[in-house]
């Protein structure tokens, strides 16, 4: 015999509005964002945390999604791809052509953007920050340009 789980009334705060939304307790913060609030901008990829397509920022700090619990988001501030509104590196991403298919670029954008704001970071960092995202299409050297770009350090 099948017992549904109980759902429970939690508050999200996304891209900069406040969320009510009943989730099961295990329901993982990619499904809630995708499903519940129409967020497709994360991407579900590998579930596992390998991939990086489902990176949002919680507190200004890039998290895969597919490895957060959804009630382990309440009263934190979570930022989608969606709510960068603009930001100087989609505009690079676009500018050092970083990017082909698209799928894992939501990822790479939120992650490059949360390294974009360390002033100190230099390419040793930034391609290890960017080895924590997978892309299959394109090479990771126009996602370093675009990071760099961004950062005001591209051809200097």
């Amino acid at each position: 015999m099948h017992i549904p789980a109980k759902k429970t009334l939690i508050k999200l705060f996304v891209n900069g509005e406040e969320k009510q939304v009943a989730v099961i307790p295990n329901k993982i913060l990619l499904m809630v964002l995708r499903e519940d609030l129409h967020l497709t901008g994360s991407k579900p990829g590998c579930l596992n945390g390998d991939c990086g397509a489902c990176t949002v920022l919680v507190d200004n700090e890039p998290m895969k999604s597919c490895l957060m619990l959804a009630v382990e988001a309440i009263d934190k501030e979570v930022v989608t791809v969606e709510g960068l509104l603009e930001a100087p590196i989609q505009k690079a991403f676009i500018e050092q052509f970083a990017f082909q298919c698209g799928y894992c670029t939501p990822g790479f954008i939120i992650n490059a953007h949360a390294l974009t704001k360390i002033p100190n970071a230099d390419k040793e960092m930034i391609r290890e920050w960017l080895s924590s995202n997978i892309c299959r299409c394109t090479s990771y050297e126009e996602i370093e340009h675009a990071v760099l770009e961004a950062m005001g350090k591209w051809n200097t």
